[in-house]
């Protein structure tokens, strides 16, 4: 059967989340709009758990046109109550199809578990232990939803005109009242067995009831955690090569975020890790632990200005670069910058792809140093005027054509002499929020190049 959803995405992850769904859930009636994703589908709840670029999954109870006010404060409560509530058929309708899918997780659950004890002989009394509290805990839910009353709270985010005049909490007292008054549902704040999350704003109203209690987007693998798990997944999900049977380097991987979602993707593939950091690097080890990927995850304490690897020996380097805001960095990244693209650039072999995630002003640095293709022909010249120093006129020029990136030595080191790169030419760049600031996913492709490197 069909059913109505949506799932909550981050800015910038909505575009991948529409291509995710149709994929793996072959999901019709598509629709986008800024933080969510509407899909019809008929795959099982278990598969929709699997969605890497969704904060929170849903079911869609309704979805209306956005809420008119009267002035008058008595008579606008009636229609914020008339406007979400509605119709009690289809809330009841809704809740019926909610209890089905709960169970059809949990009955995937227990079968879940009755498989691992079976693997697991060594373990047998833990695990008929811990079977023996979920059946329990499986059970006493199963009873609280065959009760002819169910609990609930409201969870409500008002925005534009209608936030002007209620908070979120007030809205969702009102709500309450109706879902209560109309449904005789039972009001529980604290443990209720079903949430009704309210989302009203100038361009449209939307109900829906969460399926699964945590998100999507908390990774059951990640024991300590980095970089988001829905941009650590974009940045493996946005390189254009499939990445099986390949090396994938992250020379400065944290605990491992990153890594982790590009090995939950490709299960033929080698990851190798480097950080100078080891008490991240410990982090890293007890993530690649927790997650069973220790035969696939290397990691080594090492430095990503001197990658002690061969040149030419990665198929692919993705490193979440640090901004310096959340996780402290030992060197200036601005001035780093140049020769760390030039290790992972050595690193590549011919085919092989690029992907960072650079923070704003990392980004406006690295667009002042690309400059157009036709700049290979002067790679051996010291010629300023090859160097784009307005962010503006760069974006102008280099469209649709091949990029090269220019850089300089850092300031470490003895020589002046600029180095140029002209075997990086740009793929895409994807903009993501990270919450309290944006960042850039850029990709480049390693292409055969004939020009020296100085």
């Amino acid at each position: 059967m069909m059913r109505r959803y949506y799932c909550t995405a981050g800015a910038g992850m909505e575009e991948l989340l529409v291509e995710e769904v149709k994929h793996k859930l072959f999901a019709t009636e598509v629709e986008q709009i800024s933080g969510r994703v509407f899909f019809c589908s008929n795959a099982h709840l278990h598969t929709m758990t699997q969605l890497k670029s969704a904060e929170r999954l849903f079911l869609l109870l309704r979805k209306a046109a956005p809420i008119s006010l009267p002035k008058n404060a008595a008579k606008a409560a009636v229609v914020i109550q008339q406007s979400i509530v509605g119709d009690a058929n289809i809330w009841k309708q809704s809740l019926l199809l909610w209890k089905a899918l709960q169970t059809e997780l949990q009955d995937r659950q227990q079968h879940g578990q009755k498989r691992k004890r079976e693997r697991e002989e060594d373990d047998s009394l833990n695990a008929v232990a811990n079977s023996t509290h979920s059946l329990s805990s499986n059970t006493q839910l199963g009873k609280e939803l065959n009760q002819q009353s169910i609990s609930f709270r409201v969870s409500c985010r008002c925005s534009g005109v209608i936030a002007r005049c209620y908070t979120s909490q007030r809205l969702s007292r009102i709500i309450g009242m109706a879902i209560k008054e109309k449904l005789k549902w039972k009001v529980d704040l604290r443990e209720p067995i079903l949430e009704v999350n309210v989302n009203v704003s100038d361009d449209h109203c939307i109900i829906g009831m969460p399926l699964l209690k945590h998100p999507l987007a908390s990774r059951c693998y990640m024991k300590h955690n980095g970089l988001r798990s829905t941009i650590a997944w974009a940045m493996a999900y946005l390189c254009p090569k499939q990445l099986n049977n390949c090396v994938i380097l992250d020379p400065m991987c944290g605990v491992g975020a990153v890594l982790l979602e590009a090995a939950q993707e490709y299960s033929n593939a080698l990851f190798l890790g480097m950080d100078t950091d080891m008490s991240q690097l410990q982090k890293a080890a007890e993530n690649v632990n927790t997650a069973g990927m220790e035969e696939k995850v290397q990691l080594l304490q090492s430095s990503a200005m001197e990658i002690p690897l061969t040149s030419g020996v990665v198929d692919a380097v993705l490193c979440d670069v640090p901004f310096g805001r959340k996780f402290s960095c030992s060197i200036d990244m601005p001035t780093a910058l140049p020769h760390l693209l030039k290790e992972m650039e050595r690193v590549l072999c011919v085919g092989g792809h690029l992907v960072l995630l650079l923070s704003l002003q990392l980004s406006a640095q690295l667009k002042k140093i690309v400059c157009k293709h036709k700049c290979k022909k002067h790679a051996n010249s010291t010629d300023a005027h090859c160097v784009h120093t307005d962010p503006s006129n760069t974006n102008n020029e280099c469209k649709d054509i091949s990029k090269t990136l220019m850089c300089h030595k850092s300031s470490s080191e003895i020589s002046n002499t600029p180095m140029f790169i002209t075997s990086l030419q740009a793929h895409r760049t994807h903009k993501v929020s990270l919450g309290s600031t944006d960042a850039f996913i850029h990709i480049f492709t390693k292409i055969q190049s004939d020009i020296n490197t100085h």
